[in-house]
C-alpha cells in the first residue's frame, strides 16, 4: 500500500513519518526524516552458536567479502549474527558493517550495508570512539519480532535489539533514502550508547540528535508538529516524561511533539556548551544520574527547563 507524504502512523508506540520513496516530490522527501523510533533495548538471552551462512561480494571498495557455498561452524560473524537462520542467511561485510539477510536479495543487503557504514560513522563521531554496526534483515516483520524477542513490530521500521539493529523489511522499504539513513542512525546511537538510568527525553532526543545531525533537515521540517504548536503561542512547559512517549492512537500528533521537543533539548546543549559536553553529559547521567550531571553543568532540571523552551521558541517561532 503506498504512504502518502503527510501521513503520520502510529502503531506499537512508534510514530512512523513514513514515506514511500516513489510519488514523493523530491523537497518533500526530506519530511522522511521526521520518523521516530521507539528504542528496544533488549537483553537476547541467545547461547552463542556457529552460523551457516553464504558471503556475497559487497561492491565497496577495498572489500575482501567474496561469495561461497554454505558451510558449517562459520564463527567469522560477530556473535550478535550467529545461528539465526542457518542456510537461509546471507552476509554482506561493509567497511566496518555486517549486514545478514534471510533469504534477502544481495542487491538490497549491499545498499543496507553501505547505509551501515554511513550510520556508524555519524555515531562514530559523535562518541568519539569506533562503532562497528551489525544489522539484521528478517525476511518478514513476523520473523523481526521473533528475532527481537518482541510481541510485535507493528509500524516499527527498526528496533535496537542488544548489541545490533534488526530491520522490519517491509516498513523500512517505504522509506525515502534520507528516512533509511536517519533510522539506522538513530537506532544504532541505542546500540552504542545505551539507555540504561537515563530519562526517556535524554536517550532519545540524543539519538535524534545523533539521526538528524548530518541529515540536512531544517529544524521546522524535522518538528514539524512543534512547530505549529509555537506558531500557535503554545511553548512545551516542561520536558516530556517517559508517559509523552507511551503509544497513543488518539494523540499520535502528542508523540511527535515527544521526540522533537527531546531532540531540541539535546541540540540546545549541544549548540550552548558543545557537543563533547552534551556526550559527557550522557555519560555523566548514565552513572550518577541526570541532576547530578546537570548539576556538573551549573544547570538544574529547572534551569534547563527555562533556556530549552527559549531555544524552543527561537528556533520554531
Amino acid at each position: 500500500m503506498s504512504v502518502q507524504v503527510s501521513r503520520r502512523v502510529l502503531v506499537a508506540g512508534v510514530l512512523l513519518l513514513a514515506l514511500a520513496s516513489a510519488g514523493a516530490a523530491p523537497d518533500r522527501s526530506l519530511e522522511a526524516g521526521g520518523l521516530s523510533v521507539a528504542v528496544r533495548d533488549l537483553s537476547s538471552g541467545r547461547a552463542d552458536q556457529s552460523a551457516t551462512v553464504r558471503d556475497v561480494p559487497s561492491g565497496g571498495p577495498g572489500q575482501s567479502a567474496t561469495g561461497h557455498s554454505p558451510r558449517a561452524g562459520d564463527r567469522e560473524l560477530p556473535a550478535e549474527a550467529r545461528g539465526l537462520w542457518g542456510d537461509g542467511a546471507e552476509v554482506v561485510r561493509g567497511v566496518r558493517s555486517v549486514v545478514v539477510g534471510q533469504h534477502a536479495a544481495p542487491e538490497s543487503l549491499r545498499d543496507l550495508a553501505r547505509r551501515a557504514d554511513t550510520a556508524g560513522s555519524r555515531v562514530s563521531a559523535v562518541l568519539g570512539r569506533p562503532v562497528r554496526p551489525v544489522v539484521l534483515v528478517p525476511g518478514s516483520a513476523a520473523e523481526a519480532a521473533r528475532v527481537a524477542g518482541v510481541g510485535s513490530v507493528d509500524g516499527l521500521a527498526a528496533v535496537a535489539d542488544g548489541g545490533r539493529v534488526v530491520v522490519v523489511p517491509e516498513n523500512f522499504a517505504r522509506l525515502t533514502p534520507t528516512g533509511r539513513d536517519i533510522v539506522l542512525t538513530h537506532e544504532l546511537t541505542h546500540v552504542a550508547a545505551g539507555t540504561k538510568r537515563l530519562p526517556v527525553w535524554l536517550y532519545e532526543g540524543f539519538a535524534d540528535y545523533v539521526g538528524y545531525r548530518d541529515a540536512g533537515l531544517p529544524v521546522r521540517v524535522a518538528a514539524a508538529e512543534l512547530a505549529a504548536e509555537v506558531r500557535a503561542g503554545r511553548l512545551p512547559s516542561e520536558l516530556p516524561g517517559s508517559a509523552a512517549f507511551a503509544p497513543s492512537t488518539r494523540e499520535p500528533v502528542r508523540l511527535a511533539r515527544a521526540y522533537q521537543e527531546a531532540w531540541l533539548a539535546c541540540r540546545f546543549i549541544a549548540a550552548r556548551f558543545g557537543e563533547g559536553t552534551l556526550v559527557r553529559l550522557y555519560r555523566d547521567a548514565q552513572t550518577g544520574g541526570i541532576d547530578q550531571g546537570l548539576t556538573r553543568l551549573g544547570l538544574s532540571a529547572g534551569t534547563l527547563t527555562a533556556r530549552w523552551r527559549d531555544y524552543v521558541r527561537d528556533q520554531l517561532a
